[in-house]
């Protein structure tokens, strides 16, 4: 076969070329700036290119372009036109993002984007940049932006488990595939940190940390590769593209790849094995195809099972196993060949035919072959032939070892044909790869030459018996005919029974019936009649024409019937998956997938089957107690915990009776599928191993589905009732405060009133006013509850000193603390901290009145602090009990106290208010063991620092 370099196109893939050309029209173009890593220059080459596109004419807009304060980057800035910052409010913070609704009122020719994979501010239309960008290209506006590598979803993870720094803003790969143009902008790692040491990628303080955790050496090398990789990948399916959308058949050697090209046999393995080690030495993608042609018959047992056996291994060495439909070999593998680009075909070597049939077929093609009559070209010679770009491999045949002594013949003679005899004894050590223990091996199994051919089956001798029978009806027909019909006219009763054969039949009755046919006309109406002698040697030409024509036509409708046959299971299975996929995706509950699930795959593999599924607390259980499976539980954990299959026709547990295989969903393992092979076969079979896989994944998919909506039902109740306590707090909380602000008058006015009460009433009216304080001190927090959880609180951030913090809180709790002892770490060198005073010292006289709540009188109560220039942290600590074991998180929630319970009552708020304070400013709350003296509980604030602004000098104007 031979193929022009630029061969016709297929009509559906131009049409679909079309289709995504005409959509591509009307979309905005994405050009990605990409490297390995910051600093590297993708901003400083993205604005020149932009600068040298600006000076052209073209309409450049700067959407959002950090600078991270480079004064050579900012420069590249002048002569473009800036987009204005949109601002959005956020805990009392003005946070300043992309204005994607004012580039798309400006709707320039080009916008520039940096930072694709940063993370909105709350508040914006999408949580994500590369969302904006999206929006943007549908707009029909051109986007450049930049990327690093570790933000790219595929290689987040590697690059964490390099660089031992995890970042969480990343970018679907999809995102990137779909980019126009992807510009590599790459830098050598010593000169890159030559620009971090000189300041041109970080502040000098930034870069100092950086150089000693991201920034090392090792790690710039690795990333570089893994950009360089990633790019090549990319360019290679631009290749592809360009090779599609231009025609191209030849293959394009700009990047290595190996396919295996296997036959049914024992061989398959060793192909497979071989074809691995290559893809191994070039570091390129493996690709198995065998290709499925019409056969006269099936193949034998021992040959389809080892071609399975073959695929499978090519499954678990993650190879892409492709199984091709054609009437050609050559042709198929290299359509295949030319589409995916690859450059390299390894083929095993032909097995050789035992049998006393085949071997006078070799003695006769070996006489032609030598005669100069005959050539049977090999498979890897026509292959180089059809694909004379693509280099062909052959393996050496595979080395199985001393072979075992074979069985004399039925006449006790030596193995014919210089063959080892396939009968041999059954002996249970002779093992194949693969197989498990205690069975046959295949190649040796117990067989005579005759048993091993298909006419050792009386099933199989049956339509042979029904060609020589259309034959004699022929024959009939054809005499009762013959005086009135001539000779020409008899052929084609002959040439009838022959398509019916192959209709019926296939191949090899057809072959039969032509040649009886042949004999048949020759003996019955040929002069002279009933003999095999001819008159006129004109009729051997009408009986080689008769016997080409009849061995034409048996082959043409019994590959078309095979066809067909074929086309209808495919289509069988596609329809069966079609269904079970829109039956599941209107299922509602657990029960309507189980139930689902039994029926089609029970449908379509003709055997029950269980699933074992995930409950509320995790664990698995049997769905369909109804079935009548025998299931190991132990096994069905092993493959949901190691999401393997395992039990019969695998290699974990093949003694099993039934093939477990994990429901396997996007996010996780959502159960497992325990089915019993049908007619007691494993699953080898890849088709079917690949149909009941898609069952099975769609099975988990629908599982996963209903998990999750279950999951959003019960966060939209909790959220509305969170909701709807909130406001009931807010409006109680609200209405209580005026009365018991009343009451703590009135208790003033009485013991202020002149003349004094008498001390008993004095003593009521103190205890009215001390109880109404208290009251008045929880209705607070009810109502700050409310307001902080409904975000109706905005910040009044200033600059605090921590020393007049902490003193008003101790002056506002003197009278909790009076029976305490109360010590203070020295504070006036600490900087200072922006922040809601009010709601920190809020936060702190919370914690004080805790500590002399839960301590007792006279305990020992210490406020500390320190900065280490990114964090402010305060502890209040005491030598009290301290906070139970375990319960470290759970007091910080809402009406949680601690189980060391003091004499003054309360309802647990103060914690929680104080947590969603610190939240409030992008600080936390914990509280862990005090170390002695002070052994009890300490509770830890931390804030976040950033510089604070510098002071103005005193002129003499202000001194005097």
């Amino acid at each position: 076969m031979s193929a022009s370099p630029r061969a016709r196109p297929d009509p559906d893939a131009l049409l679909r070329d079309i289709d995504a050309a005409e959509k591509r029209a009307v979309r905005g173009r994405l050009r990605v700036y990409f490297g390995a890593s910051a600093g590297v220059g993708k901003t400083y080459a993205m604005l020149t290119a932009a600068r040298a596109l600006h000076a052209q004419g073209a309409d450049v807009l700067a959407g959002v372009v950090e600078t991270h304060g480079r004064d050579d980057t900012a420069a590249l800035l002048r002569d473009l036109e800036l987009l204005p910052r949109a601002e959005l409010a956020h805990r009392g913070h003005v946070l300043r993002e992309f204005d994607l609704d004012g580039a798309l009122r400006r709707r320039p020719a080009l916008v520039l984007v940096d930072e694709l994979a940063h993370s909105n501010a709350p508040g914006s239309r999408h949580a994500k940049r590369w969302q904006d960008v999206e929006e943007l290209l549908a707009a029909g506006i051109d986007v450049w932006t930049t990327l690093n590598a570790q933000h790219l979803e595929s290689l987040n993870e590697a690059v964490g488990s390099i660089t031992g720094v995890r970042v969480w803003e990343t970018v679907p790969d999809a995102v990137f595939d779909a980019a126009d143009e992807v510009v590599l902008v790459d830098l050598p790692p010593d000169e890159l940190l030559r620009r971090l040491r000189e300041g041109k990628v970080y502040l000098p303080e930034q870069a100092r940390h950086a150089a000693r955790n991201f920034f090392r050496k090792g790690n710039l090398i690795a990333l570089r590769e893994l950009a360089l990789r990633r790019t090549a990948d990319r360019v290679d399916d631009d290749v592809r593209a360009y090779r599609r959308e231009s025609a191209i058949g030849t293959v394009w050697r700009t990047r290595e790849a190996v396919v295996a090209c296997l036959a049914a046999g024992e061989g398959a393995e060793h192909v497979v094995r071989g074809a691995h080690r290559l893809a191994q030495q070039l570091d390129c993608d493996l690709h198995v195809v065998t290709v499925e042609t019409p056969r006269a018959a099936p193949l034998p047992a021992h040959r389809e099972k080892a071609l399975q056996s073959a695929l499978a291994l090519a499954q678990s060495l993650e190879a892409r196993v492709e199984t091709l439909a054609g009437t050609d070999m050559v042709e198929a593998i290299g359509a295949y060949v030319r589409r995916h680009n690859i450059t390299k075909a390894v083929v095993g070597r032909a097995e050789p035919r035992r049998g006393l049939a085949a071997g006078l077929a070799g003695w006769l093609t070996a006489a032609l072959s030598s005669a100069g009559l005959w050539r049977r070209e090999r498979f890897a010679d026509r292959l180089a032939a059809g694909c004379p770009e693509l280099d062909v491999i052959r393996l050496a045949a595979p080395v199985h070892g001393p072979l075992p002594r074979p069985v004399a013949d039925a006449q006790g003679g030596p193995p014919l044909n210089g063959e080892p005899s396939s009968r041999y004894a059954e002996d249970p050590r002779l093992g194949r790869p693969g197989a498990t223990a205690g069975e046959p091996s295949r190649r040796y199994a117990t067989a005579s030459p005759t048993e091993d051919s298909r006419f050792a089956r009386p099933g199989a001798l049956m339509p042979y018996i029904w060609s020589l029978s259309y034959c004699a009806i022929a024959t009939l027909v054809s005499l009762a005919a013959f005086p009135a019909l001539h000779q020409t006219n008899i052929v084609m009763f002959y040439l009838l029974a022959v398509m019916a054969v192959a209709l019926r039949h296939g191949r090899g009755p057809a072959a039969l019936a032509s040649v009886i046919s042949v004999l048949a006309f020759d003996f019955f109406f040929v002069q002279p009649l009933a003999s095999f002698a001819v008159s006129d040697v004109q009729y051997l030409l009408t009986f080689l024409v008769l016997l080409a024509v009849g061995l034409l036509i048996g082959q043409l409708t019994a590959g078309l019937r095979l066809q067909a046959r074929l086309s209808a299971r495919r289509e069988s299975v596609a329809h069966g998956l079609y269904e079970f996929a829109r039956e599941l995706s209107s299922a509602l509950l657990p029960e309507q997938i189980v139930a689902s699930a039994v029926s089609f795959i029970d449908a379509a593999f003709g055997t029950p089957c269980a699933l074992l599924v995930l409950d509320e607390h995790d664990r698995l259980r049997l769905a369909n107690t109804d079935t009548p499976l025998t299931l190991e539980p132990a096994l069905g954990q092993w493959v949901f915990d190691h999401a393997q299959p395992a039990g019969a026709g695998t290699a974990t547990l093949s003694a099993s009776p039934l093939f477990y295989l994990p429901l396997k969903a996007p996010m996780r393992t959502r159960g497992v599928l325990a089915i019993q092979p049908p007619g007691g076969a494993a699953f080898a079979a890849t088709e079917a191993r690949r149909q009941l896989e898609t069952y099975a994944t769609v099975i988990a998919i629908a599982i996963e589905r209903l998990h999750y909506v279950e999951v959003a039902q019960k966060a939209l109740v909790d959220m509305t009732s969170e909701q709807l306590r909130n406001s009931l707090l807010a409006a109680v909380s609200h209405d209580l405060r005026t009365p018991l602000t009343s009451l703590v008058g009135m208790s003033d006015n009485l013991l202020a009133a002149t003349p004094p009460l008498p001390p008993a009433q004095r003593d009521i009216a103190a205890a009215m006013r001390q109880q109404a304080c208290r009251m008045h001190a929880l209705v607070v927090n009810l109502l700050d509850m409310a307001r902080l959880q409904n975000r109706e609180v905005a910040l009044r951030k200033e600059w605090q000193s921590v020393e007049e913090l902490v003193g008003a809180a101790l002056a506002a709790t003197r009278e909790p603390l009076r029976a305490h002892r109360v010590s203070v770490a020295p504070l006036s060198n600490l900087p200072l901290v922006e922040c809601d005073g009010v709601l920190i010292q809020r936060v702190l006289c919370n914690l004080l009145e805790n500590a002399a709540k839960y301590t007792p009188p006279g305990s020992h109560v210490r406020i500390e602090a320190e900065a280490d220039g990114q964090e402010m942290r305060i502890a209040v600590a005491d030598d009290g009990p301290g906070v139970a074991p375990g319960s470290e998180q759970a007091i910080f929630r809402k009406f949680v106290r601690g189980e060391r319970e003091s004499a003054t009552p309360g309802v647990g708020l103060g914690l929680a208010v104080c947590q969603a304070i610190m939240n409030a400013h992008d600080g936390r709350i914990h509280v862990e063991r005090g170390v002695p003296p002070l052994a009890g509980a300490r509770f830890i604030l931390t804030l976040p620092l950033r510089p604070a602004p510098g002071l103005a000098p005193e002129t003499p104007a202000d001194a005097a």
